[in-house]
């Protein structure tokens, strides 16, 4: 096997613009996303919630790729989200594969979606959702007008913060139940994805950072509006001069904080910290803007030394150009009930938890119809030499570590939640158990894989153009 004479380095020459906006709620709107919450409403702001926005051009005359990153939980009802999406696309004039809608996935932000009768503080969502249709529209205006040439470098790193949160029940009696929350006995994906953007005076634009972990630290007893870690990571990196601070939310089906469901803000700054100070260890472990590592010589010492220099990056037409896809897979359903009689459950349910469970299937169900496989959406982009895939669904952190593998000499960007926010997709196995991931989600047995294969081989026609 030939030895390598250079690092593989993904990177992106062309413009770039950044924007952001605060889309803090107030107070009093209805912010319950937990089954085990006694309280509606939201009574104070921990830290405010932003969007921000991330414009990429390249040389041609065509449509900019436009990303939005916002500190927000997930949609609740699909409909709603592709009528909100579409009322964005058109506002900006972008072709649909061209705009990735990201949440971070934070747990303490109110839903999205209609507000139902029942909920206290519901009568401040609609208004809060028409402002937050306005922020994607002018701050992506302003992130494509803001593009200046700029550069984008990737590198892989690492952040313990992540755990699995598949644990064997040790309460259960009888019976392979599994709970969720954190597993020592099982390592998680720890994989750090940072990419930087640097600005023709080699000062840092922004740094964006893709990781796989449930915002999930505030739980049930927090009454506060707020990113969860995701505010702090933010903080930590501008503080330290990384330019705006990104999060892209990962494949996190099976992860997230080792200590998590509390109501103490501190800790979710704690966590925060840690993750935003391993982001920057990545960029402090990257060559500096514009450089690459190649094999320079042997020199004969006590042992023949391999020495490494840096040189200037070599820019090639691929890393100078853009691609955006989007493809449908088909997913098997189960054989779940009707909306109707999911509709006459939930009116029936006295139970608070059993409730909120009923609740979240009937969008689900209302929202795929009632037939056996589903259409489900993947999106694909090509920036530069790097691949940024990804789906609306929660798919377990097997799927990028599978195709990251498929693509060793680029780096990955794989999305959870973007565009929409539809079920679990855990591997085939989790089916015979009982989990929550695999009961709560209306993909049949063998949907992550099919997705996972369908992923891969959209990355390669991506490559391909």
């Amino acid at each position: 096997m030939r030895a390598p004479v250079a690092v593989p380095h993904s990177t992106f020459t062309g413009s770039v613009g950044l924007a952001r906006a605060d889309i803090t709620p107030p107070a009093g709107i209805f912010c319950r996303n937990w089954g085990a919450a006694v309280h509606d409403t939201a009574q104070g702001i921990h830290r405010p919630l932003f969007i921000t926005a991330l414009a990429v051009r390249d040389s041609a005359a065509g449509h900019p790729l436009v990303l939005l990153d916002t500190d927000l939980g997930w949609w609740a009802n699909l409909a709603y989200e592709r009528a909100f999406r579409r009322r964005v696309v058109a506002a900006l004039g972008l072709p649909e594969e061209r705009l990735l809608s990201c949440v971070t996935h934070t747990h303490s932000a109110p839903p999205l979606g209609e507000p139902e009768p029942q909920w206290q503080g519901g009568e401040l969502l609609s208004a809060y959702l028409e402002r937050l249709e306005q922020a994607m529209v002018t701050t992506a205006r302003a992130a494509i007008t803001a593009c200046e040439p700029a550069t984008i470098e990737w590198h892989d790193g690492r952040s313990a913060l992540a755990a699995n949160r598949d644990l064997p029940d040790p309460a259960a009696a009888a019976g392979p139940r599994i709970v969720c929350g954190y597993n020592p006995a099982n390592p998680a994906d720890d994989t750090l994805v940072v990419a930087r953007i640097t600005g023709t005076a080699g000062k840092p634009l922004a740094t964006i950072a893709n990781y796989a972990c449930h915002p999930t630290t505030l739980a049930w007893d927090n009454d506060l509006v707020s990113p969860d870690f995701v505010g702090e990571m933010r903080t930590t990196i501008e503080a330290a001069g990384g330019g705006l601070g990104l999060f892209l939310q990962g494949a996190s089906g099976e992860l997230g904080p080792r200590y998590q469901y509390v109501g103490d803000p501190a800790v979710a700054d704690s966590h925060g910290r840690e993750l935003g100070h391993a982001v920057l260890a990545t960029l402090h472990a990257m060559e500096p803007p514009g450089q690459r590592l190649v094999y320079d010589r042997v020199v004969e010492s006590g042992a023949p030394l391999a020495t490494w220099r840096r040189a200037p990056a070599v820019a090639t037409p691929r890393s100078t150009s853009l691609a955006a896809i989007r493809r449908t897979v088909d997913l098997p359903l189960k054989d779940w009930p009707s909306a109707a009689v999911l509709t006459a459950e939930f009116a029936a349910c006295t139970d608070r938890p059993i409730a909120e469970r009923l609740r979240r299937r009937l969008r689900i169900r209302e929202a795929l119809g009632d037939g056996a496989t589903f259409p489900l959406e993947i999106w694909g982009w090509r920036i530069g030499d790097a691949l940024v895939l990804g789906t609306l669904a929660e798919a377990y952190s097997s799927i990028q570590q599978n195709v990251r593998a498929a693509f060793p000499d680029r780096a990955v960007t794989w999305l959870n939640l973007v565009n929409g926010s539809i079920g679990y997709l855990p591997p085939a196995p989790l089916y015979d158990v009982e989990i929550y991931q695999a009961w709560q989600t209306p993909f049949d047995r063998g949907s992550l894989e099919t997705l996972e294969a369908a992923a891969i081989a959209l990355g390669h026609e991506l490559l391909a153009r």
